[in-house]
């Protein structure tokens, strides 16, 4: 896509495009703009989005009113304890002239909803490990590729826990954030109730295509960043790992666990995006304040300490931030 004769254009262009969406999906989707914005970030960065939240909070809405506006292939698995591999990625059977066909399954579309994920054993969890980092699955050794863009956003209930299998840490990594979805505020919550116990059918329209997300995704990788945003990015991944050089009290007391490089990543890209929807060319350390709970949120692991005394990976984050 060439539509836009310079940098400056394509970055005004989709300061635009997002205020369009949010507009867009808040007319289903009420009280939810900072989620929103959050899941289009991890959308232009190429990154999969895992959402926490109670029953209710439409969750599986929110997803499927981003697939609508985005134009996109939507797929939605449920996730169970009975749930194989095959029904994710597909599987082999034999046609009318007894010739192995593939047959696709549902994770072939450009956003999987992968609908209360720790519902299901870790084997079918480790399924979508190759789709979400390679964009291709491999089915009795062929490999086939996955159509771009390409994002897994998740979902988990965190108040019932019986039946539930955690997500492995080498999995939560591969999520760019991890969203959790409060209560709606008392106004918001009139506006939900009154919306959806009329008879009004709403309807939203087609925003981006596919062709046009690549783009500005490519687009957010060009952004260029200084050093010093860069450097606070690093140092305060390497403030969350205990017992090394640049660790904080409150990391050596509570952590048990730190965050990787992919949370550095994540934190450069997540800030030059948040830079480019809020109207800005280059982002500075308030951007990767912005994204710092998300990004970090599942990447620490909190020690006996911490639990005993109710501090909570949040109220660490803050500490650090």
């Amino acid at each position: 896509m060439t539509g836009y004769n310079t940098e400056v254009e394509a970055a005004d262009a989709l300061h635009q495009y997002y205020h369009k969406l949010n507009e867009e999906i808040s007319k289903v989707v009420i009280g939810q703009e900072e989620v929103i914005k959050l899941l289009l970030t991890s959308i232009f960065c190429q990154g999969h989005c895992l959402l926490v939240g109670v029953p209710g909070l439409a969750k599986t809405l929110l997803i499927h009113t981003l697939a609508s506006v985005l134009d996109l292939k939507f797929s939605r698995i449920q996730f169970t304890p009975d749930l194989m591999p095959s029904d994710i990625l597909g599987a082999e059977t034999l046609d009318k002239d007894r010739n192995f066909k593939f047959i696709k399954g549902p994770i072939f579309a450009n956003i999987i909803l992968a609908d209360e994920i720790n519902r299901t054993p870790p084997k079918t969890q480790a399924a979508l490990l190759e789709s979400m980092q390679e964009y291709a699955v491999t089915v009795a050794g062929q490999k086939y590729e996955l159509d771009r863009p390409f994002f897994v956003l998740a979902t988990q209930n965190p108040i019932e826990q019986e039946g539930t299998y955690p997500l492995p840490e080498a999995q939560l990594d591969r999520f760019m954030f991890n969203v959790l979805l409060n209560y709606p505020a008392y106004d918001k919550e009139l506006d939900i109730v009154k919306s959806t116990t009329s008879d009004e059918e709403i309807e939203t329209r087609h925003i981006l295509s596919a062709e046009e997300i690549t783009y500005f995704q490519h687009l957010v990788r060009r952004v260029p960043v200084t050093d010093n945003v860069i450097e606070y990015a690093v140092g305060l991944v390497h403030k969350t790992r205990p017992y090394t050089e640049r660790a904080l009290d409150v990391t050596n007391e509570y952590l048990e666990w730190g965050a990787g490089p992919r949370a550095s990543q994540y934190l450069v890209l997540g800030a030059k995006c948040n830079a480019l929807l809020n109207g800005k060319y280059a982002p500075d350390i308030e951007d990767v304040q912005a994204i710092a709970q998300p990004t970090l949120r599942h990447r620490l692991v909190r020690n006996f300490k911490a639990e005993a005394d109710g501090i909570s990976i949040d109220d660490i984050i803050e500490k650090l931030l």
